[in-house]
């Protein structure tokens, strides 16, 4: 478990409140996540420095926000936000409420491509203790080598 010994008075707190005052799109992608991605390791409502991230993957570096209609209003913060979160060496997705309720699947594509679908980012729990290091995703700004992996289900005829 990460301790948050620097994190000032209240923290935790701040972060098991938001975790209880959860939206309807997080508590969605909360069970798509741990459905999903098991090997990840998703947390809710990380403290990163002095913001909140809605899930995070210390395994694979990864935050995701789900935002809502508010965030329309406050794109100068969330841009600063993502800024300090890139550098403390994590990369950032974002989803509107509106992408998560009405197709989780098609978020968990997306998310799946960020991770690599690798092996060990898969359904399966089997091997999950057995120490696997996610593999590294492709950065989004270069070309991954060779096609992309089709989502789960899709073209696979076993």
């Amino acid at each position: 478990m990460r301790t948050y010994h620097r994190q000032p008075s209240g923290t935790v707190s701040r972060a098991r409140q938001l975790r209880r005052d959860a939206t309807d799109a997080e508590r969605a992608l909360w069970l798509a996540l741990r459905e999903n991605f098991p090997a990840a390791r998703f947390r809710r409502q990380v403290p990163i420095g002095p913001y909140y991230a809605d899930f995070l993957s210390f395994r694979a570096k990864l935050v995701i926000e789900v935002d809502g209609g508010q965030h329309d209003l406050q794109t100068e913060y969330d841009a600063a936000r993502t800024r300090f979160i890139e550098a403390q060496g994590y990369r950032v997705i974002r989803f509107w409420n509106s992408d998560v309720l009405p197709d989780p699947e098609g978020v968990v594509t997306k998310i799946s491509l960020c991770l690599g679908a690798g092996e060990a980012m898969t359904k399966s729990r089997e091997g999950e203790g057995d120490g696997l290091i996610p593999p590294a995703s492709p950065s989004p700004s270069q070309a991954a080598p060779g096609p992309l992996p089709l989502p789960l289900g899709e073209g696979n005829t076993e």
